[in-house]
């Protein structure tokens, strides 16, 4: 809780009722988890003529626009249990939790004179849970998530590209919240872009002092990058965990799969011949990718009202996302053979003759 006491002594001194009645909030619930009601309702009756939605509303009207296109740099986002489903590694959730156990025990850090910062970084191809394992980092610290994608932040007019970054700083480190900036690296493409060697040197630094100040005024701070190596070797030192969030392995596929199905009759979980063999057929794609297979297979399940999802309506599923939409039925055919289903299964669920998938199956062996 001191933490909480500094902000709002800050927030008094600078003039910021924004800051003094967020910070006063997360006290009283800090309070109260500790078992001291009495000063929190104390606290309540001082703030008691705000509303209990006050300070969202608050960030939602007043989150940062861009000054030349007037959009908004910011969005805020009150994570909830159904916002996500996280199966990750083992190795992943432990440095994530590690984290956690950072921020949720960095007073007692502080007061055994250890200082350290609450950045972390994540990085990895699209698709891989980044957004995911911010959504969920947040629900755990029961705070709001502050997202802005970097690459909004950079302006065509000269100089407004520093100040954006630093709008958007002041902007999270005024109330309770985890800054997540997505597209992180968006700051290395503009090497290549409009700006000028110093420009881009101004931005930069700029972006290295405002982290600064954000972390060394105990804020917490979540990156998101799919291309590390464009990211400067001062950024990364700014970081005290850094974790790879790659493509799943076999074993997450398998994990993911279940939890997606969980509540849905189907017959591939229950056969692990099957259920083996359509997760080797899912290596190499990305967590949002197998959600995306899976759900569109659930929802036809649903919307056809079947009895049971079964492993062709998996594959063919598969099939149409390798195939980006593009449907035939000999290679369709072909690809079911391929993974193990006989041509009397592919008739049932084609819904056409036996005659006709032995007729395809021959075409598509001789094309």
């Amino acid at each position: 809780m001191q933490t909480e006491f500094i902000k709002i002594i800050e927030g008094g001194l600078k003039g910021d009722p924004n800051k003094v009645l967020s910070y006063t909030k997360l006290l009283i619930q800090n309070l109260r988890k500790g078992g001291d009601d009495r000063t929190a309702d104390r606290l309540e009756r001082l703030i008691s003529s705000q509303s209990s939605s006050t300070v969202f509303q608050d960030q939602l009207i007043s989150a940062p626009v861009d000054q030349e296109s007037r959009l908004t740099m910011a969005n805020v986002i009150i994570p909830s249990e159904s916002s996500f489903q996280v199966v990750f590694s083992d190795g992943m959730m432990n440095m994530v939790e590690n984290f956690i156990g950072l921020v949720k025990n960095k007073s007692l850090l502080t007061q055994a004179g250890i200082e350290t910062s609450t950045s972390l970084l994540l990085y990895g191809p699209p698709g891989c849970g980044k957004t995911t394992m911010a959504h969920y980092i947040a629900k755990q610290l029961n705070l709001p998530l502050v997202v802005t994608r970097f690459d909004s932040l950079i302006s065509s007019l000269l100089g407004n590209t520093a100040k954006n970054i630093r709008r958007v700083f002041d902007f999270a480190s005024s109330r309770p919240c985890i800054l997540f900036l997505d597209e992180f690296d968006a700051i290395g493409k503009a090497r290549d872009d409009q700006y000028e060697l110093g420009e881009l040197k101004r931005v930069i630094n700029s972006l290295l002092q405002n982290m600064d100040e954000f972390l060394a005024a105990g804020n917490i701070l979540i990156a998101a990058t799919n291309h590390h190596e464009l990211l400067d070797k001062a950024i990364w030192r700014r970081f005290t965990y850094v974790v790879d969030m790659g493509k799943p392995d076999e074993a997450i596929i398998g994990s993911l799969v279940k939890s997606i199905f969980r509540n849905i009759d189907n017959q591939i979980v229950k056969d692990q011949k099957k259920f083996d063999a359509l997760v080797r057929s899912m290596q190499g794609l990305s967590f949002a990718e197998i959600r995306t297979v899976c759900n569109n297979a659930a929802s036809k399940y649903i919307i056809q009202r079947k009895k049971e999802l079964t492993y062709e309506d998996l594959l063919t599923e598969l099939y149409l996302f390798e195939n980006n939409n593009k449907y035939d039925d000999s290679s369709l055919v072909k690809y079911l053979e391929s993974h193990g289903v006989s041509r009397a299964a592919i008739s049932n669920h084609m819904g056409i003759s036996y005659r006709q998938i032995v007729n395809l199956s021959e075409k598509s062996s001789q094309s």
